[in-house]
């Protein structure tokens, strides 16, 4: 399920600084695009799954393979469920949908540490190694913050 979150965290953490740095969005509007983007990459996944089981096993999966493709999916979707909490916040005049996303995007790099933490707290690795990864994590996420502050000229 780790690497499913990670994912997904990345794909919203595009869209959440994206969706910041295209003028004003409304919640609605930031809603509708973090929702189809995340369907989007949840039905990637699942093929990705469904076709490397094939290669591996040269089988289609069984009943219960699939059901543990389509869970391990749904339990990661939970990862992303700040910013929709957020976003929904500001579709109901809690706050202006600009703050939501802000907001949604320091929880997602929250997201990542966790993710990456977990990945790494019972690994076989020596500390420093650990730290490499939590490291690497990191910049790869400032990667993506960068990225769209050089495509929106922030």
């Amino acid at each position: 399920m780790l690497k499913e979150r990670i994912y997904l965290t990345f794909a919203s953490l595009a869209v959440v600084l994206a969706l910041a740095g295209h003028g004003r969005p409304t919640a609605g509007e930031s809603l509708a695009t973090l929702g189809v983007t995340l369907a989007g990459t949840v039905l990637a996944v699942f093929t990705a799954d469904v076709i490397s089981h094939i290669v591996v096993h040269e089988s289609l999966p069984t009943r219960t393979e699939m059901r543990h493709i389509v869970g391990t999916l749904v339990g990661a979707l939970g990862g992303v469920a700040v910013p929709f909490v957020f976003l929904g916040l500001a579709a109901a005049g809690v706050w202006e949908a600009e703050r939501a996303l802000h907001a949604s995007a320091v929880a997602l790099i929250v997201a990542l540490v966790v993710i990456g933490w977990l990945a790494v707290r019972r690994a076989r690795i020596t500390w420093w190694q650990r730290l490499v990864v939590l490291g690497a994590e990191a910049v790869l996420g400032l990667a993506v913050i960068g990225l769209q502050l050089v495509a929106h000229g922030g």
